[in-house]
């Protein structure tokens, strides 16, 4: 058996499933010396002074707290203007990429159907050349039958 304090600790037998102990308390003296305080404590009389200087420190505290949400607010707020500032930026590349690429495109397009026109033009040119040549043998030929 050991003692601590006011607790006795007995150990029993042992068990299939463990140790049992039988805990017995000490009954309580009315001599034994309490050592938690009966009465509340009694406050500090505080001053006019002091008073005044814990409401100034609550004011100071609330002041930064104050300025610590508003910097917080303003450094979204500016985070906010520059990621819009990108995204029109963005947008204007794209919009100037988009127009570039289109305009290239474009003249691209003009270019081959003028080559294209040039070289049905050629054709055609070619074509009214030997449509001219049958003519004159034609009429060659009419003239030598005649």
């Amino acid at each position: 058996m050991e003692i601590c304090g006011d607790i006795q600790v007995k150990q029993l037998n042992k068990r299939n499933s463990g140790q049992a102990f039988e805990v017995i308390l000490s009954p309580s003296t009315p001599d034994a010396k309490v050592e938690c305080p009966l009465s509340p404590l009694k406050k500090k009389d505080m001053s006019i002074d002091d008073i005044k200087k814990k409401l100034e420190a609550a004011e100071e505290r609330r002041k930064s707290y104050e300025a610590g949400v508003l910097k917080q607010l303003a450094e979204k707020r500016e985070h906010g203007k520059e990621v819009v500032q990108k995204a029109i930026e963005g947008s204007c590349n794209f919009s100037k990429m988009v127009e570039e690429k289109l305009n290239q495109q474009m003249e691209t397009y003009e270019e081959n159907r003028s080559a294209r026109m040039a070289a049905l033009n050629e054709k055609f040119k070619e074509k009214e050349k030997k449509l001219e040549e049958v003519r004159k043998n034609k009429g060659a030929q009419k003239e030598v039958e005649i």
